[in-house]
């Protein structure tokens, strides 16, 4: 059975989105399936390293429940799983790139590192 939407109460917007995206691997999930269109769920798995299996279940249930991710679930034996985007996912997406590029401009700032390349980055095409 499908939890309904989560319904505040807020105290403004930023309380809103952040109940969304609250969470160390949902911002993450909606990049790598910004830039890969879809995944499977062990495609994602290797793509965040040190995410368990039970917290992307869990990130992923959430994210679909909130209306940001589409579920695919083929016919097929095995079975076979893909995500995507929604339109609600892509749009949030967007609205924390601005965030993004102030983390970047904090980490040159502060001088900190950043990992340019993933290492999932040979694994996932």
């Amino acid at each position: 059975m499908a939890k309904r939407p989560r319904s505040g109460p807020y105290i403004c917007g930023i309380d809103a989105a952040l109940d969304v995206v609250s969470g160390k691997w949902k911002g993450l999930i909606l990049w790598e399936l910004h830039d890969h269109g879809k995944c499977r769920f062990a495609e994602l798995r290797r793509a965040l390293s040190g995410v368990s299996e039970k917290m992307l279940t869990q990130h992923l249930r959430q994210m679909e429940e909130d209306g940001l991710i589409y579920r695919k679930v083929y016919a097929e034996v095995p079975p076979r799983v893909e995500y995507s985007l929604t339109d609600e996912g892509i749009s949030l997406n967007a609205a924390l790139e601005p965030l993004g590029q102030w983390g970047r401009h904090r980490l040159e700032r502060e001088g900190l590192a950043i990992n340019a390349t993933p290492p999932h980055a040979s694994t996932i095409s």
